[in-house]
């Protein structure tokens, strides 16, 4: 669609003039993922955020999504729901706040607070006070890597650890 991360800049840059609410909206924003100007060619990947409310400022270059948040990202095969969701386009990150939920190909985190640093591929995940941040893996087991099973017995050492357990 634009041949240089240039054009794409510019576009967005007045597409983005105003700070503009949008209501019960659909945002999809193009994700360039590029080295170098000169030795790879950019490549957009649609960042789609929908939600109640969407603002955009084109001065901080912050688009902002409020109330029943769902994001996808199909090019990372990630996709999520947040209260609120902040992407940043000049750091090429997304928070996202209250009550985030992120799925990636099987594998899920829970936590209050969680940004994805886009370049990374890398997700920070922060609870609430006293709370924790969940996460479920999927782990693959084949049939050269599963154990034997044995009868589970408590160990006299682990009595002494966890008397009550």
């Amino acid at each position: 669609m634009f041949s240089t991360p240039t054009t794409f800049t510019k576009y967005v840059s007045k597409a983005l003039r105003l700070t503009f609410p949008i209501i019960i909206g659909i945002l999809t924003i193009e994700i360039s993922s590029y080295k170098t100007f000169a030795q790879t060619s950019a490549l957009n990947n649609p960042l789609t955020v929908r939600s109640d409310i969407q603002e955009a400022n084109s001065e901080t270059g912050v688009v902002t999504a409020r109330g029943n948040v769902q994001f996808f990202y199909p090019a990372r095969k990630i996709q999520g729901t947040s209260a609120q969701a902040q992407y940043f386009s000049r750091e090429r990150r997304l928070v996202l706040t209250g009550n985030v939920y992120v799925l990636q190909e099987g594998n899920s985190m829970r936590s209050e607070t969680m940004t994805y640093l886009i370049d990374e591929g890398r997700f920070i995940a922060t609870p609430e006070s006293a709370q924790q941040v969940e996460s479920i893996y999927l782990v693959t087991e084949t049939e050269n890597n599963i154990p034997q099973k044995t009868p589970i017995s408590p160990s006299s050492q682990m009595e002494k650890n966890f008397p009550n357990f």
